[in-house]
């Protein structure tokens, strides 16, 4: 790219002091200084801490370079305007670094005037982390072209790492709650649970609360560290395997020395992270383990706008789309309801039947309604987000098939680039919405959702497994954990059950539609069960598949302690269900296909219908 400019240097050195920033944050933090000043901006009410405070300086080092950070930022947002003024990306995003500088500011102050509550220092490091995020966008941006080509290469790449960035990301805010609530010590060994491979917890609902804060930590921690590695591996294998004739893979070079940097030191922050229990939260493996998360937090997100723009820069052969574009100039209406199409609406409604039903069954009556709100406004932007990805990575095959061809992005309603930036933004307010309305527990797992939904099965299942449904589903079974999760903060059994019912009632379902629409996915090269075994042996998995969930909502009636409306319900729908799958394999026609998909839908929404009016009618007067 040539000598880097003056923009360039200046980005990089204000990312690299906002890192500095955050490691002493950390410092701050595993220290425990930051009421060291116990007033804002003034340290003790004087400008300079008294001499001989340590915990003081600390925290005043630490606004002193906030300060810093703050003057580099602005000095960042004027350089962008003399030197790339016509650039909107990285104008629009150095002036928004300022508002994220200014509202870090404000955030400082409210966590010093909460005495450093565990919300306000995640808000804090959330904040921070983002700014070093866009600070690195700009950096990256600035080194490619300012006009890009309008197509560029694949960018399947840069959605794995999209989805592994996120997930670091993530882990990051989930461990600073666990420190927050003090869940850090509730297991006091590692890799064991006091002792034990798996953990048991305690009957006290708080500090239950705390070991499986603890537990899912360690859970999501090893997850990351899997998704970290394997993006680490396919970067390399595709550098190594273009080298001799030319760098086919956008950027190669420079993703392979930042995502396997990131892999490097993930696997030193698994041992400092084992050190932090062994040493009883030492001060030193505290900060340095925030040190690391933030470091990879860094790298991975470079390599995500790294894999980006390289590939807009026209390093690879340039995209060829199917079918002929559309020549009319669209409304503001139509584009607007070219975008809301791409979110599959009816499928949010499917998702948010069993999310609602889970939230009154974990309050055992009417949850808080604020609650409510905001985790059904989170979970249908979570969905809507994975659904506009998704029609963004199978645009082709949605080509080829008569009841997709009419979507936005074959239609050519919208542009594949539009589709795929409106999908991540509304995946970034999705969890930002969940993680800051609801907890972080149900945040992380609306992001294994999302992450689920289009990596597992949208780029690695569906086209090569005629299973891709049956393991696929588990993303669409996650909303009524979510919603369990978001009303008490952990996991319960009740909500693993109902997770348990949703998984095995998509086989059915889909396997309905597929039956219907075999024909369409031969034709596109999918291998859904009904294209690859056939129609009887399809018909006979759904009738088993059915079996297994009728029969998990009877132990869900026992686990959850629901009552005989529930059992009653739940007993004739299943009767029902049973009876049109066993006349769906009897018959294995499309008129029984499409009987039995019609029903399913009704089938799942009366079953957790049922649970709302179960908890009613038992509520304890």
């Amino acid at each position: 790219m040539g000598r880097m400019t003056r923009f360039q240097r200046l980005a990089l050195l204000t990312a690299a002091t906002t890192y500095l920033l955050i490691v002493i944050g950390a410092i701050v933090r595993s220290t425990g200084s930051g009421m060291g000043c116990p007033d804002w901006p003034t340290c003790h009410g004087a400008l300079l801490p008294p001499f001989g405070d340590t915990a003081a300086w600390i925290e005043w080092v630490h606004r002193g370079v906030a300060v810093i950070v703050g003057l580099l930022v602005l000095a960042t947002a004027v350089l962008a305007w003399l030197d790339h003024r016509r650039v909107r990306s990285i104008l629009f995003g150095s002036l928004l670094a300022v508002v994220l500088v200014f509202f870090q500011a404000y955030l400082g102050k409210v966590t010093v005037d909460t005495s450093n509550a565990g919300e306000t220092v995640t808000a804090h490091l959330a904040t921070a982390l983002a700014l070093l995020g866009l600070l690195s966008f700009l950096a990256v941006r600035a080194r490619y072209p300012a006009a890009l080509p309008a197509r560029g290469g694949s960018q399947r790449l840069t959605l794995s790492l999209v989805f592994v960035a996120a997930s670091a990301y993530a882990l990051m805010l989930f461990g600073s709650h666990v420190v927050a609530t003090g869940a850090s010590l509730v297991y006091p060994d590692w890799p064991l649970f006091s002792g034990q491979l798996l953990p048991t917890f305690a009957a006290d609902p708080v500090l239950a609360g705390l070991q499986m804060a603890h537990f899912l930590h360690r859970i999501v921690a090893a997850l990351v560290g899997v998704f970290v590695l394997a993006a680490a591996w396919i970067v390399w294998r595709r550098v190594r395997a273009t080298r001799p004739g030319g760098a086919a893979l956008p950027g190669g070079e420079a993703l392979l020395a930042l995502v396997g940097t990131a892999a490097a030191l993930y696997a030193v922050q698994v041992i400092v992270g084992a050190l932090q229990i062994s040493t009883q939260l030492a001060a030193w493996a505290v900060a340095l383990h925030l040190a690391l998360g933030a470091a990879i937090w860094a790298l991975l997100a470079s390599a995500v706008f790294v894999g980006y723009f390289a590939a807009r820069a026209g390093e690879t052969k340039v995209e060829v789309s199917s079918g002929a574009p559309s020549d009319s100039n669209p409304s503001l209406r139509d584009r607007a309801s070219a975008y809301v199409a791409l979110t599959k609406p009816r499928i949010i409604e499917l998702l948010l039947v069993t999310t609602v039903p889970a939230m009154f069954l974990a309050a055992r009556g009417v949850p808080r309604l604020d609650l409510l709100l905001w985790t059904l406004v989170g979970g249908s932007l979570a969905a809507g987000a994975a659904n506009a990805i998704n029609c963004y990575i199978d645009r082709d095959i949605d080509l080829l098939m008569t009841r997709t061809r009419r979507r936005p992005l074959p239609a050519h309603d919208v542009s594949p680039e539009d589709a795929l930036v409106f999908g991540l933004i509304l995946g970034v307010i999705a969890f930002g919405v969940m993680a800051f309305t609801t907890n972080l527990v149900a945040a992380l797992l609306t992001l294994i959702a999302m992450a689920f939904y289009v990596v597992v099965y949208t780029m690695l299942l569906k086209r090569s497994t005629p299973q891709n449904i049956v393991l696929g589903g588990a993303a669409g079974a996650l909303p009524p954990v979510i919603g369990w999760a978001a009303v008490t903060g952990d996991i319960g059994l009740p909500a693993l059950v109902m997770f348990a019912i949703v998984f095995y009632w998509t086989p059915p379902h889909f396997w309905a539609l597929s039956l219907r629409l075999r024909k369409d996915y031969a034709a596109a090269g999918v291998p859904m069960l009904p294209v690859t075994h056939g129609v009887p042996e399809t018909t006979r998995q759904i009738a088993l598949y059915t079996v297994l969930m009728v029969c998990l909502t009877l132990v869900f009636f026992a686990v959850a302690r629901m009552g005989l409306v529930f059992l009653a319900g739940a007993v004739i729908l299943g009767a029902l269900f049973l009876m049109q799958a066993l006349l769906m394999w009897r018959d294995g026609t499309d008129v029984r296909a499409v009987r039995l998909y019609r029903f399913s839908i009704t089938y799942l929404t009366a079953l957790f219908a049922l649970i709302i009016l179960d908890v009613f009618v038992f509520l304890p007067l």
